[in-house]
């Protein structure tokens, strides 16, 4: 499991991204301030730090990232409002290896995070089972009873989402971030998918993919 660092002084806005990173599998300590950053580069370890460019105290995030690659040389990826050019030129010279503005789509980062972690070799893409269902992330296939599934690319991201939190409900305009990027789509959307990949997962099993009414979608 990635170690994944936030630096991040909104609470509500930390909680929300913290647990998207977590529903997406990585282990996930978060901090309001620079106050305790050296401490948990060294104990936490991390294998990818996300910074606010903007923080409290003498430090901001710049200070951070140029601290991060001088004592751990992990990854950094900037999560700013701090959309100026000089900015994101700044962020960069200190050694970012990315730098997504604000307001963004957990989609996004999601994405985002996991190719940079490929790329620097902190990320092994994991192999997802449960029952007789396999689905393999860095190959990008799925099995169901040792039958590969013919899965759309949407129909694959809809099935990753699920089978990596299994027990857990999700709602339409979570699968819509999660899934599509953004929570504004039409909400049929989701049903639409949903009754398709339930389709091609049950010609070869049992049902796996519940409707929990009133409240959204889970695999069990």
């Amino acid at each position: 499991m990635a170690r994944i660092l936030l630096v991040e002084d909104d609470v509500s806005l930390a909680r929300g991204i913290a647990a998207g990173l977590e529903h997406g599998g990585y282990d996930v300590r978060v901090l309001d301030g620079p106050e305790g950053f050296a401490d948990h580069l060294l104990r936490f370890r991390p294998d990818l730090v996300l910074l606010d460019v903007y923080l409290p105290g003498s430090c901001d995030g710049f200070d951070l990232a140029v601290a991060t690659r001088a004592a751990a040389g992990v990854p950094v990826v900037f999560l700013t409002a701090a959309d100026a050019l000089a900015e994101r030129l700044r962020g960069f010279e200190v050694g970012a290896d990315d730098y997504i503005v604000k307001p963004f789509a957990l989609a996004e980062l999601l994405s985002r995070v996991r190719v940079i972690l490929r790329r620097s070799g902190r990320l092994v893409s994991p192999t997802w089972e449960v029952r007789d269902l396999v689905v393999d992330e860095s190959s990008r296939v799925a099995l169901r009873a040792g039958a590969v599934l013919d899965l759309s690319r949407t129909e694959f991201e809809l099935l990753l989402t699920l089978v990596r939190s299994p027990g857990v409900v999700f709602t339409k305009p979570q699968l819509l971030a999660q899934v599509w990027g953004f929570d504004a789509y039409d909400q049929n959307l989701v049903e639409v998918y949903v009754s398709s990949l339930r389709r091609k997962l049950e010609a070869h099993g049992p049902r796996l993919v519940f409707t929990e009414r009133g409240r959204g979608y889970v695999l069990r």
